[in-house]
Protein backbone atom coordinates (compact mmCIF):
# COMPACT_ATOMS: atom_id res chain seq x y z
CA UNK A 1 0.00 0.00 0.00
CA UNK A 2 1.25 3.33 -0.22
CA UNK A 3 1.79 6.03 2.11
CA UNK A 4 1.59 8.99 -0.22
CA UNK A 5 0.83 9.10 -3.98
CA UNK A 6 1.23 12.20 -6.12
CA UNK A 7 0.16 12.46 -9.05
CA UNK A 8 0.43 15.45 -12.17
CA UNK A 9 0.97 17.72 -9.21
CA UNK A 10 1.20 21.78 -10.51
CA UNK A 11 1.75 24.61 -8.85
CA UNK A 12 2.60 28.19 -10.31
CA UNK A 13 2.84 31.43 -8.57
CA UNK A 14 2.12 34.01 -11.36
CA UNK A 15 4.51 32.81 -14.18
CA UNK A 16 6.69 31.04 -11.99
CA UNK A 17 6.80 27.18 -12.58
CA UNK A 18 7.37 25.61 -8.68
CA UNK A 19 5.93 22.58 -9.43
CA UNK A 20 5.52 21.16 -12.82
CA UNK A 21 3.58 17.73 -13.39
CA UNK A 22 5.05 16.10 -10.49
CA UNK A 23 4.47 12.59 -10.09
CA UNK A 24 5.87 10.54 -6.71
CA UNK A 25 4.94 7.57 -4.56
CA UNK A 26 5.72 6.55 -0.94
CA UNK A 27 5.35 2.87 0.14
CA UNK A 28 3.88 2.80 3.63
CA UNK A 29 6.91 1.95 5.96
CA UNK A 30 9.81 3.88 3.45
CA UNK A 31 12.47 5.88 4.88
CA UNK A 32 12.31 8.37 1.77
CA UNK A 33 14.46 11.40 1.23
CA UNK A 34 13.39 14.50 -1.33
CA UNK A 35 16.41 16.07 -2.11
CA UNK A 36 15.91 19.56 -4.02
CA UNK A 37 18.13 22.20 -5.69
CA UNK A 38 16.13 24.74 -4.82
CA UNK A 39 14.19 25.07 -1.46
CA UNK A 40 10.75 26.47 -2.84
CA UNK A 41 9.53 22.82 -4.39
CA UNK A 42 10.17 20.89 -1.16
CA UNK A 43 8.37 24.12 0.73
CA UNK A 44 5.57 24.02 -1.51
CA UNK A 45 5.05 20.12 -1.48
CA UNK A 46 4.83 19.43 2.16
CA UNK A 47 2.50 22.56 2.33
CA UNK A 48 0.13 21.39 -0.36
CA UNK A 49 0.21 18.13 1.68
CA UNK A 50 -0.99 19.95 4.65
CA UNK A 51 -3.31 22.38 3.31
CA UNK A 52 -1.63 25.41 3.72
CA UNK A 53 -0.97 26.03 0.14
CA UNK A 54 -3.98 25.78 -2.48
CA UNK A 55 -3.83 23.24 -5.76
CA UNK A 56 -3.32 24.20 -9.29
CA UNK A 57 -3.92 20.41 -10.32
CA UNK A 58 -3.20 17.49 -8.88
CA UNK A 59 -4.32 14.09 -7.44
CA UNK A 60 -3.13 13.54 -3.89
CA UNK A 61 -3.67 10.62 -2.22
CA UNK A 62 -2.32 9.28 1.82
CA UNK A 63 -2.84 6.05 3.14
CA UNK A 64 -5.36 5.69 -0.08
CA UNK A 65 -7.75 8.34 0.89
CA UNK A 66 -8.01 11.45 -1.76
CA UNK A 67 -7.56 14.69 0.41
CA UNK A 68 -9.81 16.40 -1.51
CA UNK A 69 -12.60 13.97 -1.00
CA UNK A 70 -11.67 13.84 3.03
CA UNK A 71 -8.49 16.11 3.93
CA UNK A 72 -9.82 15.55 7.37
CA UNK A 73 -9.14 11.85 7.24
CA UNK A 74 -6.27 11.91 5.38
CA UNK A 75 -4.30 14.65 7.04
CA UNK A 76 -4.55 12.74 10.33
CA UNK A 77 -2.40 10.04 8.85
CA UNK A 78 0.79 12.66 8.73
CA UNK A 79 2.30 14.91 11.32
CA UNK A 80 5.41 17.58 9.72
CA UNK A 81 8.36 18.54 11.40
CA UNK A 82 9.05 22.00 10.29
CA UNK A 83 12.68 23.60 10.57
CA UNK A 84 10.95 26.94 12.35
CA UNK A 85 9.80 26.34 15.86
CA UNK A 86 5.89 27.26 16.12
CA UNK A 87 4.99 26.20 19.49
CA UNK A 88 4.19 28.52 22.84
CA UNK A 89 7.51 29.52 23.91
CA UNK A 90 5.72 29.98 27.46
CA UNK A 91 4.53 26.98 28.17
CA UNK A 92 6.31 23.95 29.91
CA UNK A 93 7.92 21.71 27.90
CA UNK A 94 5.66 18.79 29.18
CA UNK A 95 2.73 20.54 28.12
CA UNK A 96 3.32 21.18 25.06
CA UNK A 97 2.71 17.80 23.54
CA UNK A 98 -0.08 17.41 26.09
CA UNK A 99 -1.90 20.50 24.11
CA UNK A 100 -1.31 18.41 21.12
CA UNK A 101 -2.62 15.54 22.36
CA UNK A 102 -5.96 17.07 23.65
CA UNK A 103 -6.07 18.51 20.08
CA UNK A 104 -6.30 15.22 18.68
CA UNK A 105 -8.74 14.11 21.05
CA UNK A 106 -6.49 11.83 22.92
CA UNK A 107 -6.86 10.50 26.14
CA UNK A 108 -5.26 12.09 28.93
CA UNK A 109 -3.67 9.14 30.42
CA UNK A 110 -2.41 7.84 27.44
CA UNK A 111 -1.11 11.18 26.49
CA UNK A 112 1.07 11.09 29.77
CA UNK A 113 2.54 7.69 28.80
CA UNK A 114 3.46 8.85 25.20
CA UNK A 115 4.70 12.18 26.24
CA UNK A 116 7.10 10.62 29.12
CA UNK A 117 7.67 8.00 26.44
CA UNK A 118 9.43 9.93 23.43
CA UNK A 119 10.57 12.79 26.01
CA UNK A 120 12.96 10.38 27.48
CA UNK A 121 13.89 8.62 24.38
CA UNK A 122 15.26 12.06 23.53
CA UNK A 123 16.67 13.12 26.71
CA UNK A 124 13.98 16.09 27.38
CA UNK A 125 12.25 14.63 30.78
CA UNK A 126 14.16 16.04 33.24
CA UNK A 127 13.59 19.28 31.02
CA UNK A 128 9.66 18.60 31.66
CA UNK A 129 8.68 21.58 34.24
CA UNK A 130 11.49 23.86 32.36
CA UNK A 131 9.72 26.77 29.88
CA UNK A 132 10.45 25.89 26.12
CA UNK A 133 12.18 29.36 26.02
CA UNK A 134 15.24 28.02 28.16
CA UNK A 135 15.46 25.25 26.01
CA UNK A 136 18.54 24.82 24.16
CA UNK A 137 18.30 24.98 20.54
CA UNK A 138 19.22 21.37 19.80
CA UNK A 139 16.90 20.64 22.72
CA UNK A 140 13.75 22.51 21.12
CA UNK A 141 14.27 20.20 17.71
CA UNK A 142 14.22 17.46 19.56
CA UNK A 143 10.65 19.07 21.34
CA UNK A 144 8.97 19.57 18.50
CA UNK A 145 9.45 15.67 17.69
CA UNK A 146 7.81 14.77 20.78
CA UNK A 147 5.06 16.77 20.21
CA UNK A 148 4.91 15.37 16.65
CA UNK A 149 5.06 11.80 17.67
CA UNK A 150 2.26 12.27 21.02
CA UNK A 151 -0.14 11.21 18.24
CA UNK A 152 1.56 8.49 17.23
CA UNK A 153 1.16 9.11 13.29
CA UNK A 154 1.42 6.75 10.58
CA UNK A 155 3.42 9.15 8.59
CA UNK A 156 5.82 11.48 9.69
CA UNK A 157 7.73 14.38 7.34
CA UNK A 158 10.98 15.15 9.10
CA UNK A 159 12.11 18.86 7.60
CA UNK A 160 15.76 19.16 8.38
CA UNK A 161 15.72 17.99 11.88
CA UNK A 162 19.18 17.52 12.13
CA UNK A 163 20.18 21.10 10.49
CA UNK A 164 23.36 23.09 12.28
CA UNK A 165 23.22 20.46 15.36
CA UNK A 166 26.22 19.20 16.22
CA UNK A 167 28.16 15.28 14.81
CA UNK A 168 27.46 13.73 18.06
CA UNK A 169 23.64 15.00 18.15
CA UNK A 170 23.11 13.94 14.57
CA UNK A 171 24.00 10.33 15.20
CA UNK A 172 22.10 10.24 18.05
CA UNK A 173 18.82 11.51 16.21
CA UNK A 174 19.57 9.18 13.46
CA UNK A 175 19.58 5.75 15.54
CA UNK A 176 16.18 7.45 17.11
CA UNK A 177 14.83 8.11 13.80
CA UNK A 178 15.84 4.87 12.24
CA UNK A 179 14.15 3.11 15.46
CA UNK A 180 10.86 5.09 14.48
CA UNK A 181 10.74 3.65 10.76
CA UNK A 182 11.13 0.47 12.03
CA UNK A 183 8.25 0.34 14.37
CA UNK A 184 6.14 1.00 11.44
CA UNK A 185 6.37 4.62 10.68
CA UNK A 186 6.78 6.08 7.73
CA UNK A 187 9.00 8.55 7.56
CA UNK A 188 9.90 11.39 4.86
CA UNK A 189 12.91 13.02 5.27
CA UNK A 190 14.08 16.35 3.73
CA UNK A 191 18.02 17.02 4.42
CA UNK A 192 20.58 19.01 2.52
CA UNK A 193 22.70 16.33 4.73
CA UNK A 194 23.65 14.03 1.94
CA UNK A 195 25.48 11.28 4.36
CA UNK A 196 22.24 11.43 5.94
CA UNK A 197 20.34 9.85 2.91
CA UNK A 198 22.74 7.26 2.48
CA UNK A 199 23.01 6.42 5.85
CA UNK A 200 19.58 6.11 6.45
CA UNK A 201 17.22 5.87 3.02
CA UNK A 202 15.94 3.51 1.16
CA UNK A 203 14.39 5.53 -1.46
CA UNK A 204 15.51 8.87 -3.02
CA UNK A 205 13.48 11.56 -5.20
CA UNK A 206 16.06 14.19 -6.38
CA UNK A 207 14.53 17.69 -7.87
CA UNK A 208 15.94 19.93 -10.51
CA UNK A 209 14.06 22.95 -12.58
CA UNK A 210 10.67 21.93 -11.29
CA UNK A 211 11.10 18.43 -12.38
CA UNK A 212 11.67 15.38 -10.46
CA UNK A 213 15.22 14.54 -12.39
CA UNK A 214 15.72 10.54 -10.30
CA UNK A 215 13.21 8.49 -8.50
CA UNK A 216 15.18 5.27 -7.25
CA UNK A 217 16.79 3.31 -4.63
CA UNK A 218 19.34 5.13 -2.76
CA UNK A 219 21.32 1.95 -4.08
CA UNK A 220 20.45 1.64 -7.63
CA UNK A 221 21.45 5.37 -7.44
CA UNK A 222 24.64 4.86 -6.05
CA UNK A 223 25.54 1.83 -8.13
CA UNK A 224 25.44 4.13 -11.30
CA UNK A 225 28.01 6.08 -9.46
CA UNK A 226 31.68 5.19 -11.77
CA UNK A 227 34.56 6.00 -9.75
CA UNK A 228 34.81 6.77 -5.90
CA UNK A 229 37.54 9.11 -4.35
CA UNK A 230 39.10 7.20 -1.43
CA UNK A 231 42.38 7.75 1.30
CA UNK A 232 43.58 4.73 2.40
CA UNK A 233 45.66 4.88 5.49
CA UNK A 234 49.04 2.82 6.14
CA UNK A 235 51.43 1.77 8.32
CA UNK A 236 53.89 2.69 6.03
CA UNK A 237 56.40 6.06 6.84
CA UNK A 238 57.94 6.02 3.39
CA UNK A 239 55.28 4.67 0.67
CA UNK A 240 56.53 3.83 -2.39
CA UNK A 241 53.96 3.80 -5.30
CA UNK A 242 55.04 2.15 -8.91
CA UNK A 243 54.29 4.35 -12.09
CA UNK A 244 51.93 1.96 -13.37
CA UNK A 245 49.88 1.94 -9.72
CA UNK A 246 49.66 5.94 -9.79
CA UNK A 247 48.17 5.86 -13.08
CA UNK A 248 45.83 3.26 -12.76
CA UNK A 249 44.62 4.51 -9.76
CA UNK A 250 45.29 8.31 -10.41
CA UNK A 251 47.36 7.88 -6.81
CA UNK A 252 49.04 10.02 -5.09
CA UNK A 253 50.83 10.14 -1.62
CA UNK A 254 49.62 12.59 1.15
CA UNK A 255 50.75 14.11 4.15
CA UNK A 256 51.25 11.54 7.08
CA UNK A 257 51.11 7.49 5.61
CA UNK A 258 47.83 8.03 3.55
CA UNK A 259 47.34 7.63 -0.12
CA UNK A 260 44.37 9.18 -1.97
CA UNK A 261 43.08 6.91 -5.24
CA UNK A 262 40.46 7.03 -7.75
CA UNK A 263 38.78 3.20 -7.35
CA UNK A 264 36.58 3.07 -10.76
CA UNK A 265 33.79 0.77 -10.97
CA UNK A 266 35.66 -2.35 -12.88
CA UNK A 267 38.11 -2.07 -10.22
CA UNK A 268 37.35 -4.30 -7.00
CA UNK A 269 38.81 -3.81 -3.77
CA UNK A 270 39.92 -7.56 -3.15
CA UNK A 271 42.14 -6.76 -6.66
CA UNK A 272 42.97 -2.68 -5.16
CA UNK A 273 44.32 -4.73 -1.89
CA UNK A 274 46.50 -7.29 -3.82
CA UNK A 275 48.54 -4.67 -5.81
CA UNK A 276 48.98 -3.13 -2.42
CA UNK A 277 50.34 -6.04 -0.68
CA UNK A 278 52.47 -6.75 -3.90
CA UNK A 279 54.11 -3.05 -3.08
CA UNK A 280 54.52 -4.18 0.57
CA UNK A 281 51.61 -1.68 2.25
CA UNK A 282 49.73 -2.46 4.38
CA UNK A 283 46.24 -0.32 5.33
CA UNK A 284 44.61 0.23 8.32
CA UNK A 285 41.52 1.70 7.15
CA UNK A 286 39.91 3.47 4.26
CA UNK A 287 37.27 6.16 3.63
CA UNK A 288 35.76 8.24 1.06
CA UNK A 289 36.98 11.51 0.47
CA UNK A 290 33.64 12.77 -0.18
CA UNK A 291 29.83 11.72 -0.10
CA UNK A 292 28.95 9.37 -2.59
CA UNK A 293 25.82 11.11 -3.00
CA UNK A 294 27.36 14.44 -3.33
CA UNK A 295 28.68 13.56 -5.74
CA UNK A 296 25.76 11.93 -7.95
CA UNK A 297 23.92 14.65 -6.52
CA UNK A 298 26.13 17.58 -8.34
CA UNK A 299 26.21 15.46 -11.12
CA UNK A 300 22.24 15.00 -12.14
CA UNK A 301 22.27 19.15 -11.95
CA UNK A 302 24.29 19.62 -14.75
Amino acid sequence: MLAIKIKNLVKKYGELDVLNNIDLEVEKWDFFALLWHNWAWKTTIISILTNLVNKDSWEIKINGIDIDEDFKKGRSFIWVVPQEFNFDIFATVQDIPLIQAWYYGIDKKIALERTEKYMKKLGLWEKRDVKARELSWWMKRRLMIVRALVHEPEILILDEPTAWVDVELRKSMWEFIEELNKSWTTIILTTHYLEEVEALCKNVAIMHKWVIVENTSVKKLLSTLQKETIILSTTNDNIQLDATFKKTYSAKKLDGWEIELEIWKKHSLNELFRELDTLKIEITSFRNKTNRLEALFMKLLK
